[in-house]
């Protein structure tokens, strides 16, 4: 199987930006060259497909590094399939899936399951992340080694902090030896205290007991100092607050081993955007104020935020449809991610270059994935059109869930074509 790609803009920072025509053949690609030399390198073959790519920006496959699957045990609300399938739909060609399943990724069957779901569904790339506690409970370190060998790529017990800081000392001790990041949610649960959104006036007005910022920021201080004490990778999930920017540009600035990541959400809605008691703006951590969001802006310009992921967290309708203390936390946030991040660009505040980055190019150095456009590589490319503007439908979403707070968004920019390991799977009807 081949596929040619002819006239189309590369940018793929630190490697190529520009007009160029790509060959992919056998699930990698096999040259990159000049508007109108294709037809020198490429074969004779009745077996290849030719793409226009007048018009579309080639870039390489976004990654996002924070999804929940929730295969095996939560079928109803999402499966390896469909949340595989809703990441290519948004132009997504990989994505790091969360251990908070039923039962927990925890041992290397679990790792080995999902790894094999991930191949049937011939979607985008998986990437397990392992639970670094027995069952999530913070008490008993898992066999990380094994789980490593089976698969996994990172660890985390992400949607529970580890609180004992003994255990996540032992941990980044233990990844440091076998060369894995340890994902952080950083969350002190006694400050959290029950809330169910940002401690701030429009919590009070609602009467929904809030969250403070320093329920995550104390947590990002504490772990900043064991990457010190111990070397080890670590990686800080979905920061909402201008406390914890500011402590991680300073331990940059230390060169203190971290690296963090945050979500559309927190740049484009604050707690002020809240409707009275929608559920689907609920998430953890929760929508922050207008200066944090501001800082968190900031922190994507000035480099302190590495990349952007998602944290897709689909649940289904009656764990929203509730009271809002009593709902379930998160959001779906395949579909609409790269809509909602291009508007970074038009808005000023990251160049398209800037913006691949924390997309694609970031999230592959925290993996260890070689996701540039050369010839050898495996063929893992997201095609967008920028120009193409869409209002966000849940009902047309290809994730089971439909938990948005984006319903009804008008949006600029998609994926036109996702390709993963030189084949499409997933092609935008933009008259759809």
């Amino acid at each position: 199987m081949q596929i040619q790609i002819k006239n189309i803009r590369v940018i793929d920072p630190g490697n190529i930006e520009g007009l160029k025509d790509i060959s992919i053949k056998d699930g990698l690609f096999e040259a990159v060259s000049e508007p109108g030399q294709l037809s020198e390198v490429a074969k004779d073959s009745d077996d290849v497909t030719v793409i226009d790519g007048q018009g579309l920006i080639a870039v390489p496959g976004l990654i996002d590094v924070h999804v929940h699957l929730r295969e095996p045990g939560q079928e109803y609300k999402e499966t390896i399939e469909t949340g595989a399938k809703a990441a290519a739909a948004g132009g997504i060609t990989a994505v790091c899936s969360m251990p908070n399943t039923k039962p927990v990724n925890d041992n290397a069957q679990v790792t080995t399951f999902i790894l094999s779901q991930a191949q049937k569904a011939n979607a985008a790339r998986v990437y397990p992340v392992g639970a670094i506690s027995a069952n999530l409970e913070g008490q008993k370190l898992n066999d990380i080694a094994d789980m490593k060998k089976a698969g996994i790529r990172a660890v985390t017990d992400d949607g529970m902090p580890v609180s004992d800081s003994q255990l996540m000392r032992r941990t980044l001790e233990y990844c440091k030896s076998l060369d894995i990041p340890v994902f952080v949610h950083a969350e002190d649960k006694r400050l959290a205290d029950g809330g169910s959104m940002n401690e701030g006036l429009p919590a009070t007005v609602m009467g929904i007991k809030g969250i403070p910022n320093a329920a995550e920021s104390v947590m990002v201080m504490r772990d900043i100092a064991l990457a010190e004490l111990t070397g080890a990778r670590v990686h800080f999930c979905h920061m909402s607050t201008a406390q914890s920017i500011e402590a991680i540009r300073h331990a940059k600035a230390k060169g203190v081993p971290v690296t963090c990541e945050t979500a559309p959400h927190y740049f484009t809605l604050t707690d002020a955007d809240i409707p009275p008691y929608d559920t689907n703006f609920k998430m953890n951590p929760p929508l922050r104020s207008d200066k944090d969001r501001a800082a968190i802006i900031e922190g994507l310009i000035d480099g302190t935020i590495d990349m952007i992921a998602t944290d897709h967290a689909p649940h289904a309708e009656d764990e929203k449809q509730v009271e809002f203390d009593q709902a379930a936390f998160g959001i779906v946030g395949l579909e609409t991610s790269l809509g909602l991040c291009l508007d970074l660009v038009t808005q000023g505040h990251l160049t398209l270059v800037q913006l691949v980055e924390k997309m694609a190019k970031a999230p592959a150095d925290l993996m260890g994935i070689n996701n540039a456009i050369v010839p050898g590589n495996p063929a893992d490319l997201t095609l967008i059109d920028l120009d193409v503007g869409w209002t966000v439908n849940p009902d047309a979403f290809v994730s089971k869930g439909r938990n948005t707070p984006f319903a009804g968004r008008k949006l600029t920019g998609a994926a036109a074509m996702t390709i993963v390991d030189g084949q499409v799977i997933y092609t935008r009807n933009f008259e759809g």
